[in-house]
């Protein structure tokens, strides 16, 4: 009898087992989809929203027309005190963001995946200057040093991307180096160098498509951090000028009048705030899937 119980008990266990794994590999997939279905939505409306709805444009609004709430004929979310649709500025604003946040950590990843790569794979001397010039970058701090550099540039999206884009390098060059120096002691990168593969075929061919993981992942975290900084840059004056419209300087003009109309803040407030989340959400669970966590 006790036997029976015995094996009615592994039986009964084997059978959770068995359901919990689906129910794990499924509660996975949806933590990883929620977010990336969030982004692709996010990247869709703002990209597309403006040529597919009917909506005016994101400038040259009629100052009659300001203040309006949501709902008003023609304007979906309203309009502003100069009189532009909302809807089609937070549209509009979303697409300067989002390409700032593409263009950064594309940058970041080509040109510090590469010093990264590089400085890991040769090593000796060459490394230790690379990473202490790194390291003397990353010791400054970024937001700082980022608002200096806008501000000697001057307010324009090329300049928003150039100096977000110079002090993403060093963060990204880190990692891309971390993950070569793993993969430089494997086996195939041993016996791709007693082959006598060139230097330039086994980082193309071996060390990219294996440190591209990690770099996507830190991309998508990456993606929330520029954009927050492009806004606050924005906010400040020293990101996209007026009047095209971005979600940093919709919030600073929409405080001068807040009183009167607080949504003009809360709309392009929540779009910030959804995109850097989902970005967030979609960049930490590419990593832990990517680890094997």
């Amino acid at each position: 009898m006790a036997v029976i119980d015995a094996s009615s008990a592994q039986l009964e266990s084997a059978v959770v087992a068995a359901g919990a794994k689906p129910r794990g590999r499924w509660r996975a997939w949806m933590r990883t989809w929620i977010p990336a279905g969030t982004v692709i939505f996010i990247l869709a409306i703002c990209f597309l929203g403006p040529t597919v709805l009917p909506i005016p444009g994101a400038t040259g609004g009629d100052v009659l027309e300001s203040g309006q709430g949501p709902f008003s004929p023609g304007h979906l979310l309203g309009t502003d005190s100069n009189g532009n649709d909302v809807l089609s500025r937070l549209l509009s604003g979303g697409q300067a963001s989002l390409l700032i946040g593409i263009s950064v950590n594309v940058i970041g990843i080509v040109i510090g995946g590469t010093i990264g790569a590089v400085s890991a794979y040769v090593g000796g001397l060459f490394d230790t200057i690379v990473m202490r010039l790194l390291d003397v970058l990353i010791a400054f701090p970024s937001l700082v040093l980022t608002l200096a550099v806008a501000q000697s540039l001057g307010p324009s999206k090329r300049n928003t991307i150039f100096a977000l884009a110079f002090f993403s390098v060093p963060a990204v060059a880190r990692i891309a180096r971390s993950s070569t120096l793993r993969l430089r002691e494997m086996p195939f990168m041993q016996a791709a160098q007693l082959c006598g593969s060139p230097t330039w075929r086994i980082l193309l061919r071996h060390v990219a498509p294996n440190v591209a993981p990690q770099l996507i992942s830190f991309a998508a975290l990456g993606m929330g951090i520029v954009i927050v900084t492009e806004g606050a840059l924005s906010f400040l004056g020293l990101g996209i000028p007026a009047p095209a419209p971005s979600w940093g300087n919709m919030i600073f003009d929409g405080q001068q009048s807040m009183s009167a109309t607080p949504l003009e803040v809360v709309w392009p407030s929540i779009a910030l705030l959804v995109t850097v989340l989902a970005f967030n959400q979609l960049g930490e669970n590419l990593r832990a899937r990517w680890s094997g966590r």
